[in-house]
């Protein structure tokens, strides 16, 4: 069984004999950037097996299959077991979000079901799994990771600001941050970790891991960027239907 890491196009395989690193240098150099630890992650063959283990200190991962059906928050020094055919890993270091594919000949497990994705045509409310979100928090979503739904080929992206995203909604920055608040307060009781700071504390990267978590679930995807051309004036027309004042 072989894994090939996929990142901007160009590919790198690993070799059973050795850790294949990724990080600011490495067999896979993500990018000179400050924020970004010189080893990150590791792609390790062990026990007949190939493991993805954070050796960082301080940056977190998001490893999640192509349907949305598997997600894990890799913690430093945790690990997971790349038993899945093509997996994406993304996460955040400083302002700048990246992403790479993970693909396993031959793994050990394939993903079957559905995807926990539902919209009801009455309300408008987009659900993941026991997770519901309004119109105006779904457009909120749509809003923070249309870099990363426009770019096409995956490899690097920012989050824009609350302000930028606030202006793109046509919304004043408190809504933003008010409805921002109920997004991630809402995700974080579903029990999607690293949304909280502290007890009763929101994190400061939270944009980054909501964005990281809607992805990796795909709560949002490219065809949602069509609900961003009905924005006008902090109004939503989605599905034909006029969305004001929703929480």
């Amino acid at each position: 069984m072989g894994v090939t890491v996929d990142f901007c196009g160009e590919q790198f395989v690993a070799d059973p004999a050795r850790p294949l690193t990724i990080g600011r240098v490495g067999d896979v150099e993500i990018d000179d950037n400050p924020y970004l630890h010189r080893n990150f992650l590791q792609i390790v063959e062990e026990g007949g097996l190939w493991w993805l283990s954070n050796v960082g200190t301080t940056l977190t991962a998001t490893v999640a299959d192509k349907k949305g059906l598997f997600q894990a928050w890799l913690n430093p020094g945790a690990r997971i077991p790349l038993a899945l055919e093509r997996l994406t890993v993304w996460f955040t270091a400083g302002p700048t979000t990246y992403d790479f594919d993970i693909v396993v000949d031959s793994p050990a497990f394939t993903s079957t079901g559905t995807e926990e994705l539902a919209e009801d045509d009455a309300t408008g409310e987009t659900t993941v799994g026991r997770v519901s979100f309004t119109p105006d928090q779904k457009l909120l979503i749509v809003a923070l990771a249309e870099p990363f739904l426009r770019r096409g080929q995956g490899g690097v992206a920012q989050i824009p600001s609350s302000a930028d995203a606030a202006a793109r909604l046509g919304w004043k920055v408190t809504k933003f941050n008010r409805k921002l608040d109920n997004v991630c307060q809402k995700v974080a009781d579903a029990g999607t970790r690293g949304l909280h700071g502290g007890p009763g504390k929101l994190a400061s990267n939270r944009k980054a891991r909501l964005v990281e978590h809607a992805l990796s679930t795909r709560l949002v995807t490219e065809a949602d960027l069509a609900l961003l051309d009905g924005v006008t004036d902090g109004e939503a027309i989605a599905h034909g239907t006029e969305i004001v004042n929703s929480k």
